[in-house]
Order: structure tokens, then sequence, then C-alpha cells
């Protein structure tokens, strides 16, 4: 048996429709642009804007997030032609497994696995830092000692975060459709949160605050050793964290704000015509929240001196500093509902993920059954959730947001790189969308994705490398062995699904 074995596209839809691991389509392309809204719109705005700003690039953030999203959009078309084409639950691990082998859809599952549970683990402690200022500021308060603290060690709980998890572990388990009810309702609010930053901030800027728009400045606590970017380490360049580099550098942080559009992906299996909706959400949630991004960057560092943002609440406290302080507290609450949407997205595209490598073998079947009333995977929904919960509440993860970044710009190369595999091997295929240019755009959204990946730091590499050795360590102890392609031979026929 080799480990390139790909599954078929014919057996990838056979399995979606068998009745044991069959999901509800319920989703039109407005809930699937809504829901990617609902986890793009969130870390980024309300917190990773201006510590971008302040730390890496200034005003010239809004260059970053440019770059970011040109990338993105790249990535985006790609999987766009995939969903479109292959319309199955587990985004790029499913679009992998057909074109690239199985090791390699291992691989990119593995890392969006660490993409999605460490990124809803990261948000909800954000999301419990702005749940408690927001408590304090209307006059009420949280046990001291059991909620976010910046200096917390490991064990030390964090109930704030542990709440939110549970509640929306038991929504998701509920339904898809009545999870996304609540996620439009509090997409809504924090559409009027952003907008409200982007019209109320234009009458408090000052154009004293973009200058110089491209600061340069060299070096910057921290920014140095494993610290520093591994292109600049490698190269033995000086540290830099303003300038092009730093514009460069901040493209590479900013990446976690875009994290989403790829999550549309992961509900193909319940959405109502995915040949036609999938490319719509994927593609129409990326541009919209491009446009709230660059809009939100140029009124912050417009509002404030870059060198003056604060890193951990930006927007709340620049409207704190030019004395609307009433803004604030509508701010901290509308971030309270905005980073609630991106955790529970992130664990409904985690879940589904899961589902897809657990119908295949490669983790215990028996995690994929569905259950017959909810339409969803409720067990492997409990024990996402129990991870979650688990890192959100005693583990202080600090800026492991990088972490996040690696594992999706990996997932985003492999999935650019899988296009024109496809289009070569399966000519006959349906695709009802296709990306222009191909294969000069997909190769391109490839090296962009490899170059941002360098521009992270050695430290965040090393963890990386950490975290695909234990992936191959299971691969090869267990998904090898047990997977369904692999025990029904290397031919497109794989062994009959069973409980």
């Amino acid at each position: 048996m080799s480990v390139w074995r790909t599954k078929s596209i014919e057996q990838s839809l056979a399995d979606a429709d068998h009745p044991d691991f069959k999901l509800k389509r319920r989703l039109t392309s407005v809930d699937l642009t809504v829901f990617g809204i609902g986890v793009i719109i969130g870390a980024g705005i309300f917190t990773l804007t201006g510590r971008a700003a302040a730390e890496y690039a200034g005003p010239g953030v809004v260059f970053s997030f440019a770059i970011a999203a040109f990338c993105c959009g790249l990535a985006a078309l790609c999987y766009a032609e995939f969903a479109s084409a292959v319309p199955v639950s587990g985004s790029a691990y499913t679009f992998s497994y057909v074109t690239l082998g199985e090791m390699l859809a291992w691989i990119i599952g593995w890392d969006l696995i660490l993409e999605m549970i460490l990124g809803a683990s990261v948000v909800a402690q954000g999301w419990s830092a702005y749940l408690v200022t927001f408590l304090e500021e209307i006059g009420l308060g949280w046990p001291e000692g059991f909620g976010p603290d910046a200096n917390a060690e490991f064990g030390q709980p964090n109930l704030a975060a542990l709440l939110l998890v549970v509640v929306l572990v038991g929504l998701v388990a509920i339904g898809i459709k009545e999870s996304l009810r609540v996620n439009l309702a509090l997409v809504a609010v924090k559409l009027f949160i952003v907008l409200f930053v982007i019209v109320a901030g234009m009458f408090y800027i000052s154009g004293d605050n973009y200058d110089p728009f491209v600061p340069e400045r060299a070096g910057s606590v921290g920014s140095e050793g494993i610290h520093q970017p591994l292109i600049q380490w490698a190269f033995g360049l000086e540290p830099q964290t303003f300038g092009v580099l730093g514009i460069i550098s901040a493209a590479s942080v900013v990446f976690f704000a875009y994290l989403g559009f790829d999550v549309v992906a992961t509900t193909a299996e319940e959405a109502n015509n995915p040949q036609r909706d999938l490319p719509r959400g994927i593609i129409g949630s990326l541009v919209i929240c491009t446009f709230l991004y660059v809009a939100v960057a140029l009124v912050i560092t417009g509002m404030v001196k870059y060198d003056q943002i604060d890193p951990e609440a930006a927007l709340a406290t620049a409207f704190r500093d030019v004395g609307r302080s009433g803004f604030a507290t509508l701010i901290s609450a509308g971030a309270v509902a905005g980073l609630t949407t991106v955790v529970m997205t992130l664990m409904i595209g985690a879940i589904r993920v899961v589902f897809a490598m657990s119908r295949d073998g490669l983790f215990p079947v028996k995690f994929a059954h569905v259950n017959p009333k909810t339409g969803t995977p409720i067990r492997i929904t409990l024990v996402i959730g129990a991870f979650v919960a688990i890192v959100a509440t005693f583990t202080p993860i600090g800026k492991l947001e990088e972490m996040v970044n690696i594992g999706t710009l990996t997932a985003f190369a492999l999935v650019s790189i899988a296009v024109p595999i496809l289009r070569k091997r399966r000519p006959d295929l349906p695709r009802s969308f296709k990306v222009p240019f191909s294969p000069v755009l997909p190769i391109l959204a490839a090296v962009i994705c490899f170059y941002l990946m360098l521009n992270l730091s050695v430290e965040t590499w090393l963890r990386f490398l950490a975290w695909m050795a234990l992936g191959f360590a299971i691969y090869f102890l267990y998904g090898y062995r047990n997977s369904r392609l692999g025990k029904g031979g290397d031919d497109k026929a794989a062994e009959p699904l069973h409980m």
C-alpha cells in the first residue's frame, strides 16, 4: 500500500450520501457568506489591527492587509474551484485526498485541526478579555483569578472562556441551521459595530498621525533570535519591524485576520446547491471583509499615532483617548458578539474536518456517526469542544496565533498546487467555477503563501515542526493501518462504510 494513494471523487461523493454519515443540506449562499464573515471579522479587527500597526508597520498596515488579502484571494479562487467540483466536507483535506494522495491529505487535515482548534481557543481567550472589560464598564465585574490574565500560568483557570465554549458546543450539537441563525444575529451586531467605528472614527482622524505612513525604524523588543522572522534569521538580516520588511512581516501576522473563508468549504455537504453557493460564499465573504479591514486600519491609525496604539484593545482605547468612553463601551459589547461567532465557526470547521477524516478511517470511524435527529456528528462535537475548552481555559496561549497562520498557509499552498493537478487528471469533471489563468494563478498563490510562511518567526517554525512530527506518528501508527482506502486496495473503490 502506498502513502500516495488517492481517493476517487466518485467514492467521496458516495460516502457523503451514506445514510449513517449524511449531513442535512440546509444552507444557502447567504448562509455561507454570513458564515464566512462570522469567522473572518473578529480577532483581526478587534485585536490584530492595533498590534500589527503598533509593532510592525504603522499606518502602512493597510498595505499588510492588502497583501494578505491578495494572497487569500488567489487561494480563495482555488478553494472555490475545488468546492464546486468536489462538494464534500473536509475542505482542503478532501481536496488533497483526491489529488495529492493520502499522506499529504493527512498533513493538511492535521494542519486544519491545529488551525481551527487553536484558533478557537485563542479567540475564546480574547472574548473573555472583552467580556470582563465590558462587565466592568457597566458596573459589574468578574471574580478575580478566574478570568483572563496576561500573566497567567499554566493551569490557572479562565472560567469566562470555559463558559463560552460550553454554551457554543451545546448550540453546535443541536444543528447547523440553528447555529447559523444565532451566527446571523451576532454578525449583524458585529457589522453594525464595525461600520460604526469606521463612520464615527472618521471625525477624529488627524492627518499628522499618517506622517510617516510607512515608518522606518529598525529593531523591536523580542525580534531577535528565535523570535525573528525565519527569512531574516536565515540570511543574517538585521531585525526589522518597520519599513517594507515590517509591512511584509505584518502581512504574515494579520493573515490570522482572514482565517475563515476556507472554513466555508468544510460545510460543503450541508449546502443546498454547493456547486453554486460555495464559490459565492467563499469569495463574497472575503471581498466584504477585506474592505472592512482596510477601512478600520485607516481609521485607527488616523485617530491615534501608531506608536501610541494600545495593542490589546486598540479600537476601544482609541475612542476613550478622544473622550468618547461611551463609544468604547459599545465597541467592547460588539467585540463580545463578534468574537463569539468566530469561536463557533472555527469549532464547526474543526468538527467537519475531523468528521471527514474519521469517515475515511484515519481517525476511528465511529466518531463520524451522524445523529439522525440533529443531523450533526455529536461525538466529534463533544471531543472537539473538550479540546477547545481545555486549551482556552487552562493554557496561557500568548501569541500562538502565528501557529494558526502557518497551518493555514500550508493548507492554502497545497490546495493551490492541487488545482492544476486535478485539471490534468480529471479534465472531464464538471466545474461550475474555474480559476482564471491556471496554472499561473494557482502557482503564484502557492509561492506567495510559502513566502509569507518564511516571514513567520523561527520559534513558530520549531513549534510547527513538532506538531507535524506528532501528526506523522499518529498517521503511521493508526491512520495508515486503518484507512478505508488502504483496506480496500489502491484502486478507486474503498471498503464500504460500517459502524
